[in-house]
């Protein structure tokens, strides 16, 4: 850098020493905004409960928002203006460089050995609306490297439904083909593995295949099932695979998700296991202890397919996502703030 010449960051750091009350307040007025979009029309009293602030003062804030026309006041509730929306997404940009999360990104990239670390401002698990960010920060980078021909495959799940959800009409991309990265898994029907590959095939103007086989079965049922021919095409299909997208969950939740026996989740737990990705159980040393019996990717497609998009937030997530991701070349995590820096802790980075 020239002598003199101030790059953003430098300026950044500096009013974060200056003047850290003007960065507090830019950044409890961005989640203030954040919130109302996301929940709008929203009254006050409920947003006050939401943020976990008194009363007075989101009336204080609303009244300045208000009065930048970044948001408007109707009978419904409070919801965000055209101008607000442009406002909070180049916001996003700003707070996410205030609080050096590109260096975070990075530091946690090369502990992991991964392709690419991508970090969204705030914590899941104390504000639902992360969610929603990481859906578009994971759709978005998704968008950026989908290219004609390509075979996407993706789990189902809450997260990754809200990935799907943030994916915008695409037009321009030719014979792309989403399929169901394996089969079965969930009683919510709009958060299927199936649903949402149907669901994005449309949104990028592809093709899709489902693969219509229940959780739960023996891998005697399974390779029968595989004689069928539809089936077995899909299958075949899904092996061929050069994109994953897919969710990271705790062992110990998916296990019951997944309707295993008390005693099958004992099993789990004497092995280790911590992280669940793709049907796979890691341990903390990233090994495989168990394999859920379905049809789909597994774990000998894992090293073929040339990128993977793994989606998780949460502090509570934390082992889940060291134990699943660590050493995957081909591996992008989008996470959000709270586990990023619980990642920071755990791997003594921050030392």
């Amino acid at each position: 850098m020239t002598k003199g010449v101030f790059g953003l960051q430098d300026i950044l750091k500096l009013q974060k020493l200056i003047v850290p009350e003007m960065v507090d307040l830019l950044e409890k007025r961005y989640i203030i905004l954040r919130t109302i979009y996301y929940n709008q029309p929203v009254g006050r009293r409920v947003l006050a409960n939401m943020l976990g602030l008194g009363e007075r003062i989101v009336r204080t804030e609303i009244n300045f928002l208000k009065t930048q026309e970044l948001i408007e006041i109707n009978t419904p509730g409070m919801s965000v203006t055209n101008n607000g929306e442009v406002v909070l997404e180049k916001l996003k940009e700003f707070i996410h460089e205030i609080k050096g999360l590109s260096e975070t990104e990075e530091q946690i990239r090369k502990a992991l050995g991964m392709r690419k670390v991508i970090i969204v401002p705030g914590n899941v698990s104390e504000d639902a609306n992360i969610l929603n960010e990481l859906g578009k920060a994971a759709a978005n980078y998704a968008k950026a490297i989908i290219k004609n021909k390509d075979i996407v495959a993706l789990t189902g799940g809450s997260t990754i439904k809200e990935v799907v959800d943030s994916f915008p009409k695409v037009s321009g991309l030719n014979d792309i083909l989403v399929v169901p990265a394996r089969g079965g898994m969930g009683r919510k029907v709009e958060t299927q593995a199936n649903t949402l590959a149907a669901r994005l095939a449309e949104k990028l103007n592809g093709n899709y295949k489902l693969l219509h086989v229940p959780e739960n079965l023996n891998w005697q049922v399974l390779e029968t099932l595989t004689k069928e021919d539809e089936i077995r095409e899909v299958v075949a299909t899904i092996h061929k695979a050069n994109i994953l997208i897919y969710g990271i969950g705790r062992a110990d939740n998916m296990a019951r998700k997944r309707g295993l026996s008390k005693a099958q989740q004992e099993e789990l737990l004497r092995l280790g296991a911590v992280g669940e990705a793709f049907g796979c159980y890691f341990d903390k040393n990233s090994n495989v202890v168990s394999v859920s019996p379905t049809l789909g990717i597994n774990l000998n497609d894992i090293s073929k397919i040339s990128t993977h998009i793994a989606v998780a937030g949460g502090a509570d997530k934390v082992d889940a996502i060291l134990a699943t991701e660590l050493n995957r070349e081909q591996g992008v995590l989008i996470t959000d703030e709270g586990a990023a820096m619980e990642i920071i802790k755990f791997l003594n980075l921050d030392a």
